[in-house]
This record gives structure tokens, C-alpha cells and sequence, in this order.
């Protein structure tokens, strides 16, 4: 482990000195400092943050974590995603004993996500996540780096401080792959049976267990 708990402090004034940086600084940050102990978990909801990782490192490890309830639409996307940017990419699927709970379930997003995750990342030195604080309320304070506690990692957020508009300016001036649901009016996309498109009116996460007070999936709770 690169980390522990006692060295919280150092991610904490490493995270406020990233603040003005550009995200490709905190990747390359990120790389020099953990090496091949650094994994990028993508949801593929988008293709950003590995076009940002790879042009730094290409070889980094992508982790996708297949809950077996995605849309077909995603999983088209990541094989396209794979392809151009020949990622050195793992497909994370869940123990038999998630069988028991389908998408939507108490204890899905559990055995379907946290875990594998956990097991995934077991060895390595930190994780990256493309989180933003502009995502909702519950991600406003994320911070660029961090000690996951949870997870006993360093976790980066490298484009924390992006807001939408500097995603959509990213994809186009880099002519990036675009999921084809998000045109669609899928904003905020995960499992099919638990996401819906959403209205201009609504907020981009309104679309995620609509109907329920569920928020977040655990990842990073």
C-alpha cells in the first residue's frame, strides 16, 4: 500500500495544490507516483477521462465493472472505446451470489459493483474516477486527491473541478466517441432497468433510480 491513513494530510494539500491545474498535470502526477499500482475505473457513460489518461499513459489498467444490466448501447460503446484506444482493459463481473439480487434490488448495486470494485483494485495503490463536483450535491466538495478510507487507496479525481460545459468542449474539440444514449436525452447513465432519459428541466442525475431517495451506488460513498 502506498498510503495510509496518517498520511490523509499530504492528499489533502497535494488535492488544494491541483486545484488550478490542468487535469493532464494530475494525471501525470497520478502515473509517476503509482506507477502500474494505478487503476482507472470507468463507467463509460462517457470516454473523457481515457482520452486524457491515455494520452499520458497509455498502458494504464481501465477497470469497467460489467453488472450484467447494461444497456446494450453501453456495452457496443465500451468494445468501440477498447478498439480506439486499444486499452489494456478489465471486465470485472460479479460473484454468482448477486444472481440472487437483480438491478434495483436492496443489495444490487453491493454485490454487482462495491465488491467486485473492491476485489479489483486489491494490490493496487490508488484508483482514478472521473467524478466532478458539478454532478450533484452529494460530489460538490470532491476533492482532486484524497485517502479513500473505505477502500485503504488514494483515490484522484483528476477532472473534479470540470463543469459540463467543459466536458462537451473536451469531447468536441477532441472529436471524441459519444455514447450513443446520451443524444437520446440519457444524461447520467448506468444499469438499464434503473435509468431514464431526462427532460432540459430536469437535473442530469434526475434519471438515475427515479422514484427512490437512492443517490449514489456506494463507489464512492
Amino acid at each position: 500500500m502506498v498510503g495510509d491513513e496518517s498520511s490523509s494530510t499530504e492528499y489533502q494539500r497535494l488535492s488544494a495544490q491541483f486545484e488550478g491545474a490542468a487535469a493532464e498535470d494530475v494525471v501525470a502526477w497520478a502515473v509517476e507516483r503509482f506507477g502500474r499500482r494505478l487503476s482507472l475505473v470507468c463507467s463509460f457513460q462517457n470516454c473523457v477521462l481515457i482520452d486524457l489518461v491515455t494520452r499520458v499513459d497509455p498502458k494504464v489498467e481501465v477497470i469497467f465493472l460489467d453488472t450484467g444490466a447494461h444497456f446494450p448501447e453501453t456495452m457496443t460503446y465500451v468494445e468501440r472505446v477498447e478498439t480506439q484506444y486499444q486499452l489494456k482493459l478489465r471486465v470485472i463481473t460479479p460473484d454468482a451470489d448477486a444472481d440472487a439480487w437483480p438491478c434495483g434490488s436492496e443489495r444490487c448495486c453491493e454485490l454487482r459493483k462495491t465488491a467486485p470494485l473492491e476485489r479489483a483494485l486489491e494490490g493496487q495503490g490508488a484508483w482514478m474516477t472521473g467524478l466532478k463536483r458539478a454532478d450533484s450535491e452529494a460530489r460538490a466538495a470532491t476533492p482532486i486527491v484524497e485517502w479513500d478510507d473505505a477502500k485503504g487507496l488514494v483515490k484522484v479525481n483528476p477532472i473534479a473541478t470540470w463543469s459540463h460545459d467543459d466536458v462537451s468542449h473536451y469531447e468536441a474539440d477532441r472529436k471524441l466517441p459519444i455514447h450513443p444514449l446520451f443524444r437520446k436525452g440519457y444524461l447520467s447513465i448506468g444499469c438499464s432497468p434503473t435509468t431514464r432519459p431526462v427532460s432540459k428541466l430536469e437535473d442530469r442525475r434526475a434519471g438515475r433510480w427515479s422514484g427512490t431517495d437512492k443517490t449514489e451506488c456506494g463507489l464512492h460513498l
